[in-house]
């Protein structure tokens, strides 16, 4: 019996079809099938992964912080969360998360945003937006596209005044999320290159994407 049951277990497990190292500070893409499983893996800790989703049979169709937000009534991404499009459909579910705690408000830095916030001498820096729209081209998208995004092991509180702050994260070295493909969707990420600020402990670093099929049945 005992045999029969590791035999069970082995079969449950993911068969990943794909896995990628991305670099630091450096952009990725790529399409997740339904029913497929999106791991996110940040690698060394306290590192923040920007991302978009868009379905992939109709680019229209993209990630809704808002109706996101609205419907799970809860401003944070968790074990559970339903990533929701601007068609009112689920897009992706965390399914598992060893953090349990995701932001999907403060948007995404800009070489522009930087040199408001920190100088004008950080203007030359690379920052996220520059990642999201050199992915996109790749799928004739452009700024016209991009909308608030999801900013995962990424810590956002929410002060007594109602403002947000970008403090340090209690991501750890393998820390992970798992989102299931509600559709076929199309992921773009920046492995956020930010130093100015503590969402990447000021010293960005490799991150892993790997995707599953469903998993064999038993």
């Amino acid at each position: 019996m005992v045999q029969h049951s590791q035999t069970r277990d082995a079969r449950a497990e993911p068969q990943w079809r794909f896995a990628w190292r991305v670099p630091a500070r450096a952009p990725w893409s790529g399409v997740i099938h339904r029913g497929e499983t999106l791991r996110i893996i940040d690698l060394f800790g306290s590192q923040a992964v920007d991302t978009l989703f868009y379905a992939a049979s109709a680019r229209g169709e993209r990630y809704c912080a808002q109706t996101t937000v609205r419907t799970q009534r809860n401003i944070y991404v968790r074990r559970g969360t339903v990533l929701m499009s601007n068609e009112d459909r689920p897009m992706l579910t965390v399914i598992a998360d060893t953090l349990n705690d995701h932001d999907t408000s403060a948007g995404c830095c800009s070489k522009e945003s930087n040199s408001v916030r920190y100088g004008a001498e950080t203007r030359h820096q690379h920052a996220c937006r520059e990642n999201f729209l050199s992915e996109l081209s790749r799928y004739d998208m452009g700024k016209a596209d991009m909308v608030s995004n999801l900013n995962f092991f990424m810590r956002v509180p929410v002060l007594a005044d109602g403002s947000f702050a970008i403090v340090d994260g209690l991501s750890r070295p393998g820390t992970y999320i798992d989102l299931r493909a509600e559709m076929d969707v199309i992921c773009v990420l920046s492995n956020c290159p930010q130093m100015n600020n503590p969402c990447n402990a000021y010293n960005p670093t490799p991150i892993e994407v790997k995707i599953a099929t469903v998993p064999t049945s038993p």
